[in-house]
């Protein structure tokens, strides 16, 4: 037996809202799946975006006073020359990761008094 999408839409098309709520129990049983799994999931992704309470502070550039970054990343971090230097190098990357909002953003107005461009995500 081929697959007919057509007629199976077309059959779709006629059938009442009991009709349609009797196929997905059937197919819910058959499956061993939800209907409302993806609506619940797609629910809690977006009520943990509005309340953000952990943020990444990433340099996306370095400007023109790269040595003057470079010493702010190592007083903001604690990381060494060599590895400061190479964050900075490898620009865009993460300064921090999971601080709190008004952190993130004294860290921000901070290497930005050096000349860099920085993103609070």
């Amino acid at each position: 037996m081929a697959f007919d999408k057509d007629s199976i839409i077309a059959s779709l098309k006629e059938a009442t809202i009991l009709d349609l709520a009797d196929l997905v129990s059937a197919i819910e049983e058959e499956f061993g799946v939800s209907a409302a799994a993806p609506v619940a999931v797609a629910g809690a992704a977006a009520g943990a975006e509005a309340a953000q309470t952990e943020f990444d502070v990433e340099l996306t550039s370095v400007g023109n006073a790269k040595v003057q970054v470079i010493k702010a990343v190592r007083e903001v971090t604690g990381l060494g020359l060599k590895e400061a230097k190479a964050l900075v190098d490898n620009a865009p990357s993460n300064v921090k990761e999971g601080i709190s909002e008004d952190e993130a953003n004294e860290l921000k107005a901070k290497l930005e008094e050096t000349g860099a461009s920085i993103t609070v995500k």
